[in-house]
Order: structure tokens, then C-alpha cells, then sequence
């Protein structure tokens, strides 16, 4: 009972900070003008539907109009847009929360479907499908290359990884994908430039798998190159620095085997902040994709928020905020849920 109260707490006050953000977010969206938008369009787009359905009713062109007209100033003013936009926050708000933000202007899913929360919604799963892949090679890699030159600090093949680390955590993804992209596509060619998918598709449910993993090598390769670096070197600095307490040389003095110091006196207190490593691993991939992603033309987040940049998009680029804010939150929830369960003492 008392870690669940704990974790309670922990998400009260997590929902708390995220909630204070979309409400500085509305804020600034609305002293701009983006909420009169939003509404507009919805409004717009509810003017245009009743007009087709009117259309067939309605012979005279002078009282068609009049009724859109009656019927756009109902629409007005139960939206509050005749009164300052203060006033709107509330419903603000509860569009942002819920993605309720209307229809895109300029973008559109795969399937038509114009509203942001479709177009999201079917854009997540491809980005969940990349960067997860592309963490949990670089983490299980890079932790267990870490481990293993902590137990050989100072030896050559720790001085060697180290120097690759560090040219690993300089790698622009841009250009380390453009170089596999040039490597792989045009002189080997052995993977298709970009895309997901061949066209046309696979008929088979495993030949089309095969092909989505085909497409996926070089923009996991691409985030693994830029990212196995960095775990490698955190990984091997946690692990040594825990190697020289001096719980661990008592340990080691009283006979037990390495094997057990390792996974008893070494591994379990390096535990949370490796966990740290591969959750925000996990999160920042999520935003750093975007420049992967549009190289690569790689239908995910990233690359909706590139092309909702460039395209003016405001309400997608809201809604993409959103979600990545409460991603970033909802990591920090799990955090705190490991570290409960990975070291006992933060219980009390």
C-alpha cells in the first residue's frame, strides 16, 4: 500500500507539471490567434457539410446563404469566439488534452482522414517500431560492452572503444544516414532508399514483415550508430565507479566469487541509473527521430512533425507537442516505479 501511495503521489505531481505546460501552451496559443483557428476550421468545415445537405432543399442561392449565415454566427458564439480568447481556455484546453483540434489543413492520413487525432494516432505505431528497435539494440549493446571493459579499466580495448564512443556521440544522424544511404543504396544496393513498404506490397503477412524489417535496417542502423556510443561510455562509467566502493572490495576480500560480486555487489546498485539511460533513451529517440525519419521518408512521428513544420501546420504540431510531453511524463512515471523496484531503500 505504501508504494502505491507513493507512485500516486508521484503521479499526481508528474500530471500536475504536465498540465501546468499545456495550459502555458494554450496560453500562447491563444494570445496568438491559433485557438480562433482551430475553431474557424471546425466551423468551416460544419458550414461546408450543411451546405451540401441544404443544397438539395433549398433552390434560392440569397436564402441559402442567409441560413449559413444565421447558422455560422449560432456556431460563433457558442464557441465563445465573440468573446476574448481567455475566456476559451477551458475548452482550449480540453481539445489539446483529448487532440480534439479539428482537421488538419494542409495534411491528411494515409487513409484520407484529415482530423489530427487520426493522423497521429496512425503515424505512432511506426515510430514506436523504429526508435524501440533501434534503443533496445544500442542499450543491451552498449551495457554489455560497458560491463565489460569496467572490469578492464585502462586496458586497451577500453582506451580503443572509448575513443569510438566518443566519435559515436559526435555523429549527426543526418549525415550518418545520408553516408548509409550513399554506402548501401547507390554503390552496394542492398536496401531500398526510403519508404516502409515496397510497392506494390507483399501479399503474405510474413513477406510483408520481411520487407518492413528490409526498409527498417539503415534507420535503425542510423539511430543505433549515433546512440551505442554514448550507452557504451555511461554504462562503463556507472559499473566502474560502483567497481571501486568499498562495499564491493570487502566483497571481494571475504572470498566471494567474482560471478557473485558482480551480479550482487556491482550490477543491482548500478541497476536505477541504467534504467535511467534506457528510458530516456527510449523517450529522446522518440523526438530525435525526426531528422531519421525524413531522410529515410519514414511514415512516423518525426516525420509528420517535419512535415507539419515546414507545411505551416499548427494544430498537428500542438497535438505532436502534446504527446511528446506526456511521453516525456509518463517515462518519468516509470522511473519512478523502477527505481521502487530496482533499489528498496527509496521506498522509505
Amino acid at each position: 500500500m505504501r508504494i502505491a501511495r507513493v507512485l500516486a503521489a508521484r503521479a499526481a505531481s508528474l500530471g500536475l507539471v504536465l498540465l501546468v505546460i499545456i495550459v502555458i501552451l494554450v496560453a500562447i496559443l491563444g494570445g496568438a490567434g491559433f485557438s480562433e483557428r482551430v475553431i474557424m476550421a471546425s466551423i468551416n468545415e460544419e458550414l461546408r457539410t450543411l451546405r451540401q445537405s441544404l443544397a438539395q432543399r433549398i433552390t434560392d442561392p440569397e436564402e441559402l446563404e442567409a441560413v449559413l449565415a444565421q447558422r455560422k454566427a449560432e456556431l460563433i458564439s457558442s464557441y465563445g469566439l465573440d468573446r476574448p480568447w481567455y475566456f476559451r481556455i477551458p475548452d482550449l484546453l480540453r481539445r489539446v488534452v483529448t487532440l480534439d483540434l479539428g482537421e488538419s489543413r494542409v495534411l491528411e492520413s494515409f487513409s484520407g482522414s484529415r482530423k489530427v487525432s487520426d493522423i497521429i494516432l496512425e503515424r505512432l505505431p511506426y515510430t514506436v517500431l523504429l526508435v524501440t528497435s533501434a534503443v533496445a539494440i544500442s542499450t543491451v549493446t552498449g551495457i554489455y560492452v560497458g560491463l565489460k571493459l569496467a572490469m578492464r579499466a585502462g586496458g586497451v580495448l577500453d582506451r580503443s572503444v572509448s575513443y569510438l564512443a566518443a566519435v559515436s556521440n559526435g555523429l549527426p544522424s543526418w549525415w550518418t544516414g545520408i553516408i548509409l544511404i550513399l554506402v548501401f543504396v547507390y554503390y552496394v544496393r542492398a536496401f531500398p532508399p526510403g519508404g516502409i513498404i515496397s510497392s506494390p506490397p507483399p501479399a503474405g503477412l510474413l513477406e510483408r514483415a520481411l520487407d518492413i524489417a528490409w526498409h527498417a535496417v539503415l534507420p535503425v542502423t542510423t539511430l543505433v550508430a549515433v546512440s551505442i556510443g554514448p550507452t557504451i561510455y555511461v554504462a562503463r562509467t556507472i559499473v566502474l565507479n560502483v567497481a571501486q566502493e568499498d562495499f564491493v572490495a570487502a566483497a571481494r576480500t571475504k572470498g566471494i566469487p567474482d560471478d557473485v560480486v558482480l551480479r550482487r555487489h556491482i550490477l543491482r546498485p548500478s541497476a536505477p541509473p541504467i534504467a535511467t539511460i534506457l528510458v530516456f533513451s527510449l523517450v529522446g529517440s522518440l523526438g530525435g527521430a525526426i531528422l531519421t525519419e525524413s531522410i529515410f521518408n519514414w511514415p512516423g512521428m518525426g516525420r509528420l512533425y517535419y512535415d507539419a513544420v515546414t507545411r505551416g501546420d499548427e494544430a498537428v504540431i500542438v497535438a505532436l507537442t502534446y504527446v511528446y510531453g506526456l511521453l516525456y511524463v509518463s517515462a518519468r512515471l516509470l522511473l519512478e516505479a523502477l527505481y521502487i523496484i530496482l533499489d528498496p531503500r527509496i521506498r522509505y
